[in-house]
């Protein structure tokens, strides 16, 4: 599936997570938003992992931090 939709959907579920992060203070929503949006590759996904570039490596595992982040947070933050 070689189509800039993917792109769309991955920048999408980016804004909404952003959105429930910092304006709704729902960590839990905006983990699985940001997790979502992680299943929807920007890059080209019939690209093998192993020949891909450096940066876009460190992108999604950036990204993978941000999801483990804010699902902390919302567990975290659960009790108060």
């Amino acid at each position: 599936m070689k189509t800039p939709f993917n792109k769309y959907l991955y920048f999408g579920f980016l804004l909404l997570g952003t959105y429930q992060a910092f304006f709704n203070k729902d960590y839990m929503q905006a983990a699985a938003s940001f997790g979502i949006g992680l299943a929807f590759d920007p890059f080209d996904p019939s690209q093998p992992w192993n020949e891909r570039p450096t940066w876009q490596k460190i992108m999604l595992y950036v990204h993978l931090a941000i999801v483990a982040a804010m699902f902390g947070l919302g567990v975290g933050l659960n009790g108060e």
